[in-house]
């Protein structure tokens, strides 16, 4: 696949956001080569009427100049310290970033501010940037993310062709957690009827306590239109006899109830706590207490 790398500085770093976790967020490349087959990005590239089917991830914006904004908007008066999420709509260290380095730059601004952040990825170049990530984390709240939906290789080659193997993805988990990093796993998402089996369910569970991941979480796809299309289009060439249930089971809905995600989530909270996933770091990078504020008797 051919990959046009357009560089276009930006005149902000931090971005709003809004309905998530986070307040801000941070993407120093929009786009991503990955090519997942249900990205939830895709939504967002339609409705900007941009391309959101197979040519999606073939023009990637590089922001060469993201870390100096990110230090400018970090150092006003006005900034809270607030915790800021990198990678939420494109992979921070998909394999642009072994060329232009932008996300090292911003942890290493994040690092100087002080500032909380957690990252989400399927990249294991972020081994490269642990010796930031160790400073950080000695200086605020900071975690790490691995998207591990599934080991299953089928489901992995057919769902997340340019992504590097899962098993890569845990390995990156153990190096970040020995050196004292919260470094977790996120299991989305999950594909019913596809990779939802028990047995599924399970392996990724255990390869994630084998990596000592600090914790685990699951979610179900969910397709808005344009990741809709694309994941529909795709599962008819992969796996033709699931279409009429997704059909079916999706209709008129992006979102699945809590009837069907409940009991899928709980399952891999019962799984987690069946092979003792938590926090097991030998060493624990966290940012020195606070200092406490003393009250004057009267």
């Amino acid at each position: 696949m051919k990959v046009e790398y357009r560089e276009e500085p930006c005149k902000t770093a931090l971005n709003p956001v809004k309905g998530m976790g986070f307040k801000w967020s941070l993407n120093p490349y929009m786009g991503c080569v990955h090519r997942c087959t249900f990205c939830y990005v895709r939504h967002f590239e339609r409705r900007s009427d941009r391309p959101f089917d197979d040519r999606y991830g073939t023009s990637i914006r590089v922001k060469p100049n993201v870390a100096e904004v990110l230090r400018k908007e970090l150092a006003r008066s006005t900034w809270e310290r607030e915790h800021v999420a990198i990678g939420a709509a494109t992979d921070p260290y998909q394999p642009a970033e072994g060329r232009y380095r932008l996300t090292r730059a911003c942890l290493e601004a994040f690092r100087d501010h002080s500032n909380p952040f957690s990252i989400i990825t399927r990249g294991p170049m972020i081994v490269r940037d642990l010796d930031v990530l160790v400073d950080a984390a000695q200086r605020a709240d900071v975690s790490v993310t691995f998207s591990v939906p599934t080991i299953d290789e089928e489901v992995w080659r057919k769902t997340e062709p340019s992504t590097a193997h899962p098993r890569q993805r845990l390995r990156a988990v153990k190096r970040l957690v020995e050196a004292g990093v919260n470094a977790r796993v996120g299991m989305a998402p999950i594909l019913p009827g596809i990779s939802d089996r028990p047995e599924q369910l399970r392996a990724v569970v255990q390869a994630a306590r084998e990596a000592g991941a600090t914790g685990i979480w699951a979610n179900l796809l969910f397709l808005r239109p344009g990741t809709r299309e694309h994941f529909l289009q795709h599962l008819a060439e992969d796996w033709p006899e699931q279409l009429p249930y997704y059909e079916e089971l999706y209709a008129g809905r992006a979102y699945l109830g809590s009837d069907v995600q409940k009991p899928l989530r709980h399952e891999v909270s019962r799984l987690a706590r069946e092979v003792g996933i938590a926090d097991r770091r030998r060493l624990r990078l966290a940012p020195p207490a606070e200092p406490e504020q003393l009250s004057l008797a009267v």
